[in-house]
């Protein structure tokens, strides 16, 4: 963990989506240096799935020996979104750091994705990050040290970051464009304006319901992003700007070299963020094995191995299938399994209908997600030798429908495994 120095004192933060996840992580740790965090969020009472609210929220930065001014925004909203920046103006004396955290996500296709939800993504995390931007800075312009953060990926053009998810790459890499375009505006005025990203899975209340049960083992905490958050808006304002960081790459030049400490579960692999990368590198080793493979194993895989593994697998599928984990999925799943010298196998998993259930060919409800892949690659899955995202975006597998759905399908996987 990175120690607080105290350069935040005094120093007045405006945070958008701070009620919970990587938002209240940054005011808690900027709230130790007796910062003044205000709260800027639409949570005002308590949701059923998502716990925090601005008021909670506040009560823990005051707790941690910080200022707190918790205010309902709507990032949508000019007029909600210029009240709140009058409110901390006047409580506060002025604005010396913006963090746009606020965003929202939906993991579908073109056809899968409604113009609700598409005009969502994009008022919230492409709008939503300009108007509170342009809102902020005439106040940042007067601050000290002023910084904007944004919660927001490289800009990684290749192909697959687009075709699975194109509405929610285009609303997300916005707020980035927005970094690539103020940080040139504002550089000689001396207002900083930097991306940050993490390089695993953050573990948040929305990861879980993205996720599903077990998907906390595999991945980081909240406080990683607030450290590496830290370490940035204490950095000079007119000489680090324009940057696109990855949370442990801020880390390891702030002198941070064991991340253990970060990790929900040292023991588990970490599951790579979008837009990164280390997808690459996540299954190179599994390809190296498949060249490696004796020609034995190989002639044995060819002659149809891979068809009688896979009914295995299915069948004992069903004895792991409980109400439980019908119940958090609520998904249906299609495998289309292209088996060596032979036509594609079809099966299906039920986790959404009534005690759910498995079987041989299509679904008898149209499936919610649908993965192609071949009997290797299936078998790399449900040995836990290769994660089904890595897979995904590797090119490995194709999915069809409702990504969320699938990630929730991951963090089943190591439950299901150490079943079978």
């Amino acid at each position: 963990m990175i120690a607080n120095t105290g350069k935040l004192a005094g120093r007045t933060i405006f945070i958008t989506g701070a009620s919970r996840g990587i938002g209240k992580a940054l005011a808690l740790k900027a709230a130790k240096d007796g910062a003044n965090i205000v709260v800027a969020a639409k949570t005002a009472e308590a949701h059923p799935k998502l716990p925090g609210t601005i008021y909670t929220a506040a009560k823990e930065i005051e707790s941690a020996g910080g200022k707190a001014l918790p205010y309902v925004v709507d990032v949508r909203d000019e007029a909600s979104v210029a009240a709140s920046v009058d409110a901390a103006v006047q409580q506060f004396g002025g604005i010396d750091i913006l963090i746009n955290n606020a965003s929202a996500i939906s993991l579908t296709g073109t056809l899968e994705t409604s113009m609700k939800k598409y005009d969502l993504m994009h008022q919230i995390n492409t709008r939503g990050t300009y108007l509170v931007s342009k809102l902020c800075l005439p106040h940042l312009l007067k601050g000290q040290n002023p910084h904007i953060l944004n919660i927001s990926p490289p800009l990684n053009m290749k192909p697959r970051w687009f075709k699975d998810h194109v509405a929610y790459t285009m609303a997300k890499y916005g707020m980035s464009m927005c970094v690539l375009a103020m940080a040139e505006e504002f550089r000689d005025q001396g207002v900083a304006v930097n991306a940050l990203w993490p390089r695993t899975a953050i573990h948040t209340a929305a990861m879980d319901m993205l996720g599903g049960a077990g998907i906390a083992s595999k991945c980081r905490k909240p406080e990683i992003m607030a450290d590496a958050g830290y370490a940035i808006l204490s950095r000079d304002s007119k000489t680090f700007t324009g940057n696109f960081c990855i949370d442990d790459d801020v880390l390891k030049e702030e002198g941070i070299t064991d991340f253990n400490s970060y990790a929900c579960d040292p023991k588990e692999e970490l599951m790579p963020d979008f837009f990164l990368d280390a997808f690459d590198e996540a299954v190179a080793q599994s390809v190296l094995e498949k060249k490696n493979k004796p020609a034995a194993v190989k002639a044995e895989e060819a002659a149809g191995a891979e068809a009688q593994e896979i009914a295995k697998i299915f069948g004992n599928l069903q004895s792991v299938i409980t109400p439980e984990v019908v119940e958090k999925t609520k998904a249906i799943y299609a495998f289309h399994v292209t088996v060596p010298g032979g036509e594609a196998s079809r099966w299906w998993i039920n986790l959404k209908e009534g005690s759910g259930g498995v079987g041989e060919g299509s679904p008898s409800s149209p499936a919610d997600v649908t993965f192609t892949l071949n009997a290797d690659i299936f078998g790399k899955l449900f040995s836990g030798n290769l994660k089904p995202t890595a897979a995904v975006m590797s090119g490995k597998m194709k999915l069809k429908g409702d990504i969320g759905k699938a990630m929730k399908l991951e963090g089943l996987m190591g439950k299901l495994k150490s079943k079978l």
